[in-house]
């Protein structure tokens, strides 16, 4: 059997949004599962607070797909803040830099369990306040392409180009809260170079933007699945 993919949604995503993800790798021949996330279990995390409820959720998918599947390894796509979670459940360093987490002295280590990681307009760095202290600790202990048996793939979607104008000053002053930069070239939320990660195999992809909307292409539009799902091989 094809090893098995799990997507982690983005942050304060439910997991509906990203059938249309799912279905377009399960066509492709990879068998997936999406973290069954509502609104409402994002709700601890607000405010930049832990993150540990959804990696136990993460956790518990990828077992799952391995009891399934009787695969070793699975493919782990992370869209958005997915993409960044996803490098914490990789290492092995404690995550306890939340009051809330020091007791549990959470490692949990999951980079034998993964084969490729594949981020989706992920936004690796922030001078977002509320963002900082969780992205500090995945960039201080996981910079870049951290683990050497995990094959990295960093997409980037390449569809607005940021602009100090009253139409585009959403775009705009997203882009500065992430790179520090708002005229450049990004998926409408985070731009290129924030999406990527050194060592990794970095790609850009025109006209996809951050978010569904219908009448646009993103990360998961079936068309748009299919330029980065055979990436790592």
């Amino acid at each position: 059997m094809a090893r098995p993919t799990v997507i982690l949604p983005g942050y304060l995503a439910a997991a509906a949004p990203y059938r249309e993800m799912e279905q377009a790798l399960a066509g492709l021949g990879y068998p997936s599962y999406t973290v069954p996330l509502s609104r409402w279990d994002w709700l601890p995390t607000v405010g930049g607070r832990s993150v540990s409820p959804i990696l136990a959720r993460l956790d518990e998918t990828v077992q799952m797909a391995l009891a399934e599947s009787g695969c070793d390894q699975v493919n782990l796509v992370g869209h958005s803040a997915g993409g960044w979670i996803a490098r914490i459940y990789l290492g092995k360093v404690p995550y306890d830099v939340h009051p809330s987490d020091r007791q549990r002295r959470q490692r949990w280590a999951a980079r034998d369990r993964v084969a490729n990681l594949i981020t989706l307009g992920t936004p690796h760095v922030s001078r977002e306040r509320w963002t900082r202290r969780n992205l500090d600790f995945v960039n201080d202990n996981y910079p870049g392409a951290f683990e050497p048996t995990v094959n990295y793939v960093c997409v980037a979607g390449k569809a607005v180009y940021g602009r100090p104008s009253w139409s585009g000053w959403f775009t705009y002053n997203s882009y500065v809260l992430t790179g520090g930069r708002g005229d450049c070239w990004g998926d409408g939320i985070t731009p290129i170079d924030a999406a990527h990660l050194t060592g990794a195999k970095n790609l850009v992809l025109d006209q996809v933007y951050h978010s569904p909307r219908p009448g646009y292409r993103w990360y998961g539009t079936p068309e748009v699945v299919a330029q980065w799902a055979d990436y790592p091989g």
